[in-house]
C-alpha cells in the first residue's frame, strides 16, 4: 500500500506529532518537578530564617546602627572639609566665586539642583535622627521612670522592714518585763498555795 494522505497533517505524520506531544508532555513534568523542588527549598530556607530571625535581630540592629554611624562620621567629614574652604583665604573664596562665574548657566543649573538634593537627602536624615532621638529619649525616660518607680518601691519596703523591725525592737524590753511579771505571778502563786495535810492513821495489828 501506498502511503495515504490521511496519515499527515500539513506535511507533518502523525507519529511526529505524537513524538512531539510526548517531549512536550515530558518536559511540562520536568517542569512541575523543578517547581515542586523549588517550591521545598523555599520552604526549607524560610524555616531556617524563621528559626534565625529571633538569634540574628540583634545582629542586624547593631550592623543597622554601625551603617548609620558611619555615613554620619562621612558627612561630618564632608561638611568640616566644607566649612574649612569658607572659613579659608578670602581671596580662595573670591576665586571661588569667580569659578562660579565663569560656569555656563545649564552648568550652573546642574550644580543647582544636585545642591537642592544634597539640601533634601541632609533635611530628611536630620528627620530621621530627631524621630530617632525623639523614640530614644521618650524610651530613655520611661525605663527611667521604671526605674524610679522601683527603687521608690524598695525604699518604702526598706522603711517599712525598718519600721517593723524598731517596732520589735521597741516591744522587746516590754515582752521581757511582761515575761518577768508573770514569772513572778506563778512563783507566788505556788508559794501561797496551802500545803496540804496528811493525817497519819493508827495502825493497830490484829
Amino acid at each position: 500500500m501506498g502511503e495515504g494522505r490521511g496519515d499527515t497533517f500539513e506535511g507533518v505524520s502523525t507519529d511526529r506529532l505524537k513524538l512531539e506531544l510526548l517531549e512536550e508532555i515530558h518536559m511540562k513534568d520536568v517542569v512541575q518537578l523543578s517547581m515542586l523542588e523549588i517550591r521545598h527549598k523555599i520552604a526549607e530556607l524560610e524555616a531556617s530564617v524563621n528559626s534565625e530571625h529571633a538569634g540574628n535581630e540583634w545582629k542586624t540592629r547593631y550592623e543597622t546602627q554601625m551603617e548609620l554611624n558611619d555615613q554620619l562620621e562621612k558627612q561630618i567629614v564632608s561638611l568640616k572639609e566644607k566649612m574649612e574652604k569658607v572659613r579659608g583665604n578670602p581671596s580662595d573664596r573670591l576665586s571661588s566665586i569667580r569659578v562660579y562665574e565663569r560656569m555656563p548657566l545649564e552648568s550652573l543649573n546642574t550644580l543647582l539642583k544636585q545642591l537642592e538634593k544634597e539640601k533634601r537627602s541632609l533635611e530628611s536624615q536630620v528627620k530621621d535622627y530627631a524621630l530617632k532621638l525623639e523614640q530614644e529619649s521618650k524610651a530613655y525616660h520611661r525605663t527611667n521612670n521604671e526605674r524610679r518607680t522601683y527603687i521608690a518601691e524598695m525604699s518604702q519596703v526598706s522603711g517599712l522592714n525598718q519600721v517593723s523591725k524598731k517596732q520589735q525592737m521597741d516591744a522587746l524590753p516590754r515582752m521581757k518585763e511582761n515575761l518577768v511579771k508573770t514569772e513572778v505571778f506563778m512563783l507566788d502563786h505556788v508559794q501561797r498555795r496551802p500545803k496540804k495535810s496528811f493525817a497519819v492513821s493508827d495502825w493497830r495489828l490484829l
